[in-house]
């Protein structure tokens, strides 16, 4: 394609860049050298004798988690221009899609020198990582400066959302590029299926503020969604994580709680097939494939947030079975559930995250009569405005017995690093 239109299959329009792939490509550069300064500045508060020291890590977490945010934002714009790339080598890179692409590029970007909001009240900015000025200023070079005045512009955006406004009864926010008949298919299924079968229905489930219909969840087992990616030896359908994200996004468009109830499938699965033993995996990845049983993940408490270090909910050894004591928070569809994916601490002694385990805990289904009927758990729900249909729960646990042969993996001490392992398999 020559590189002084935005694509092949559309002419361009004054809205967009005539040079949108060269500058793509200039801009991916840059942020790559902007995260590698940023790495190196983290590494020298880090590592300052070149291995990463764990307390001065703690000291700097915040950088940490800064930098891991905006490296995530350079490769994303690298996904985004390979994305876009693939459409104009086959002339499908139209108009909406060089908007989608312009837009990313100018917000993303626009951000990774701004500032990169992590939650409501934190912001993380080139200086906080310990980026130079100079570096900065050599990020925001003409590529850069350009994608960021077009793709933040207020006429650029109004024109995407005129191009996308039907989206959602024709089903059409851009060519995706599968390029997998499988997951076309797998694509248009789901879209009948959330169609038909969800979006009549949702708005009323969303009003009364009511559980998903367990008739749609058992649809949704019959169809292979809590199995997606679980290996056919174990009853799934061994289809990659590149399915999975397709299943939640049609999903999602009929009813975000739709769309997210198998994503606690797929975190239960993950945790059991790379870090459960045989016996566990033989046991549990069946079940949760088929539908049979509900899984929810139990991780988050109060005031400590997204600090899984911080944990205090504990679990002590009693005979051949663990005793739980300690309050969980914001536990999605934990009544209906079947089991927990539960994150503790089993050494006490252990600060941080070498003292966690994970537990694959059983407890009974609730009823919206009696949500909690196990012994030693209680729970109370946490009424939200939105993302209705699975309930958030607040848990509490005083003596909750989990047998010991359900530790996952039966080594105790490895729950975090069991926990990061899924997220290094998602990224592959």
């Amino acid at each position: 394609m020559p590189q002084s239109s935005p694509s092949s299959s559309a002419s361009p329009t004054p809205l967009l860049l005539p040079d949108l792939l060269m500058l793509t490509a200039g801009a991916v550069d840059a942020a790559d050298r902007l995260i590698q300064a940023g790495r190196r500045a983290v590494a020298a508060l880090v590592a300052p004798d070149g291995a990463v020291d764990g307390e001065i890590l703690e000291r700097h977490q915040y950088a940490a988690h800064g930098l891991a945010w905006a490296a995530t934002y350079a490769r994303a714009l690298r996904e985004m221009r390979a994305w876009a790339l693939r459409l104009d080598a086959t002339q499908r890179l139209g108009e909406l899609e060089a908007h989608i692409l312009q837009a990313a590029f100018g917000e993303y970007l626009a951000q990774l020198s701004g500032g990169l909001p992590l939650s409501q009240v934190e912001m993380i900015r080139p200086a906080d990582l310990g980026i130079a000025a100079a570096d900065v200023a050599a990020f925001l070079g003409e590529p850069v400066s350009a994608l960021i005045a077009a793709g933040t512009a207020a006429a650029a955006r109004l024109r995407l959302a005129e191009l996308i406004r039907d989206g959602l009864d024709g089903g059409g926010f851009g060519n995706e590029a599968l390029d997998d008949d499988t997951l076309v298919l797998v694509r248009d299924q789901f879209r009948r299926f959330g169609a038909e079968a969800v979006t009549p229905h949702a708005h009323d489930w969303h009003l009364k503020d009511e559980l998903i219909p367990i008739e749609i969840v058992e649809q949704m087992a019959e169809l292979g969604v809590f199995g997606l990616t679980i290996p056919e030896e174990y009853g799934g359908l061994g289809l990659g994580k590149l399915a999975m994200c397709v299943v939640t996004e049609e999903l999602s468009r009929a009813y975000i709680g739709v769309g997210s109830l198998g994503t606690r499938s797929e975190i239960a699965a993950e945790l059991i097939r790379l870090g459960g033993t045989q016996e566990q995996k033989d046991h549990w990845l069946p079940r949760i494939a088929s539908g049979e049983i509900l899984p929810t993940a139990v991780f988050t408490e109060p005031n400590t947030g997204s600090d899984l270090g911080a944990l205090r909910t504990r679990a002590v050894a009693d005979g051949e079975v663990y005793r739980i004591t300690g309050n969980k928070t914001w536990i999605t569809h934990a009544s209906r559930s079947d089991l927990m994916t539960l994150l503790v601490r089993t050494d006490a002694g252990e600060a941080g995250y070498r003292g966690l385990s994970m537990f694959l805990a059983e407890k009974p289904r609730g009823s919206e009569a009696d949500p909690f009927p196990a012994p030693g758990m209680t729970g109370g729900e946490i009424k939200v405005l939105g993302y209705r249909g699975m309930k958030e729960y607040e848990l509490g646990f005083d003596g909750f017995e989990v047998p010991a042969r359900n530790l996952l993996g039966g080594v105790a001490g490895q729950g975090f690093k069991q926990l990061m392992a899924t997220f290094e398999s998602a990224r592959v």
